[in-house]
């Protein structure tokens, strides 16, 4: 699985929660879907 991930790695639990806490805190944005996957689906 790891192979096939552009940045051959995991991402970190620090990592999904800056994503989390981006469309928390960000007003602006409104009924978005952001990929937290590493460029998985790119």
């Amino acid at each position: 699985f790891i192979d096939r991930q552009p940045l051959k790695r995991l991402g970190t639990p620090e990592e999904i929660a800056e994503g989390v806490i981006f469309l928390v805190l960000n007003e602006f944005c409104t009924g978005v879907s952001l990929l937290v996957d590493g460029g998985m689906t790119m």
